[in-house]
């Protein structure tokens, strides 16, 4: 067992000790109650799962293991000559719960280079799909086909102990992010590059190597795929992603078939696909008006008509935000660092002045301010990534690292198959009648 297997197994399994005991002891603690709104308002609110990894507080927002995103791009190591965190230190953090310094960065970097070989197959059924398939579509398909690779399916059929159930699925949740930019890379210069692959960099670290095999080589890239990598990896357990992992991964699913559910998830226009959806939101905008850089007053008044079109403005509004995503700043400060008049960036600050107005205007909006989806899309147009169709993409490659760093803690603390109760709507209605007649009388 190599030394990072062994400390996730000294770290992990004492807290499922703790928490077997605390479940005996307190089982039947009532944590809250579930209204008829939570029940058909897609479970908002509901505490109803468990993630180590990170916490969404709707004032304060993401904190990963504790900490802010503002106090990870202080705090976690990064990249000579960068000021932005690397990825693989927020995966120790989340994997671990506790910081790394250089030397442990170093290994999680090591660890996933020489785990990053990806099967011909793989590619092989990338290839079969028409150039037209979505990007998010081709990844799915391409963790499928990795999943031949799995040490958990393998071991599981071979009848291993379930208290070793985190073992192989530690491995393959390492095997899995090692390769994941490689073939996210693949995707991209198979789509819009002529199918002209640029091979990996082993000096280089896990997201600067994703940059470079993507075909992007400036330092200031870089460090955007380091902040945006970090920034979008965990976002507690309840958005579909993270949750679809870990309902899949309940049924004994391996690393595999769990993370291409969860980015089945993310491919919807509600979640991930968002951040495809501003930019392209912004595009028409301009289109419409006829102006590259509309202002202020066009900006508000083509956002109401959107609204009285009886559509949404793309990237604003959250289920459990109810301020300005720390996301959001984090990026509109590298922005305000590297493009500060750039048109495109420019644009999504005044929409970021003009659209909480109106949109809490309404009264039918609870969270008027933008989300992380607001601003990726210029950052990246403005290095040089138009395609903003492979966004998701990007994002998916960054969720890896929450949602797998969850599957090996719940395998780890052992739990058990997701199987909420439900119920149906004349059930509900009953419970009405009766909660009513015990009223009235």
């Amino acid at each position: 067992m190599n030394q990072l297997k062994e400390k996730f197994k000294n770290v992990s399994q004492p807290l499922a000790k703790d928490i077997k005991n605390m479940v005996k002891e307190h089982g039947d603690l009532e944590l809250g109650t579930i209204t008829i709104s939570q029940l058909y308002g897609g479970m908002k609110s509901m505490k109803a799962l468990v993630t180590e990894t990170s916490l969404l507080d709707a004032d304060e927002g993401i904190r990963f293991r504790g900490y802010t995103i503002p106090e990870l791009r202080e705090k976690l190591p990064a990249a000579e000559g960068c000021t932005e965190p690397l990825p693989e230190a927020l995966f120790y953090l989340l994997l671990y719960n506790e910081l790394p310094g250089k030397e442990e960065t170093a290994s999680m970097t090591h660890e996933f280079m020489t785990r990053s070989a990806v099967p011909q197959h793989v590619f092989d059924a990338i290839d079969q799909l028409p150039l037209t398939t979505h990007p998010m579509t081709q990844f799915s398909i391409a963790v499928m086909a990795m999943q031949t690779e799995s040490e958990f399916a393998k071991a599981y059929r071979e009848g291993i102990s379930k208290k070793d159930y985190w073992d192989p699925m530690f491995d393959d949740v390492f095997n899995l992010i090692a390769k994941l930019p490689i073939v996210a890379a693949y995707i991209y210069r198979r789509t819009y590059k002529n199918n002209v692959h640029i091979p990996a960099d082993p000096s280089l670290d896990w997201a600067a190597n994703f940059a470079h095999m993507l075909g992007f080589e400036s330092k200031e890239f870089k460090s955007l795929m380091r902040l945006y990598l970090t920034i979008h990896a965990d976002h507690e357990g309840g958005n579909v992603s993270a949750h679809t992992t870990h309902l899949v991964g309940s049924a004994l699913s391996d690393a595999y078939l769990s993370f291409a559910a969860g980015m089945n998830g993310l491919a919807g226009p509600l979640h991930g696909l968002a951040n495809q959806e501003v930019i392209r939101w912004i595009f028409q905008m301009r289109d419409d008006l006829k102006n590259t850089n509309p202002s202020k007053e066009q900006i508000a008044a083509y956002i109401k008509q959107t609204l009285e079109d009886g559509k949404v403005v793309p990237g604003y509004g959250h289920a459990v935000l109810r301020k300005t995503d720390p996301r959001f700043t984090a990026q509109a400060d590298f922005a305000k660092r590297y493009c500060p008049n750039d048109e495109l960036v420019n644009i999504v600050w005044n929409v970021y002045e003009v659209a909480p107005p109106i949109l809490d205007s309404t009264g039918k909006i609870k969270n008027p301010w933008p989300n992380v989806d607001a601003h990726s899309g210029a950052l990246l147009v403005h290095f040089g990534m138009s395609e903003y169709d492979f966004y998701t993409v990007l994002f998916g490659v960054s969720r890896a690292l929450g949602v797998l760093a969850s599957l090996c803690w719940d395998r780890a603390l052992g739990q058990g198959i997701e199987r909420p109760k439900s119920v149906t709507t004349e059930w509900v209605q009953k419970f009405i009648e009766k909660k009513t007649v015990k009223v009235s009388k």
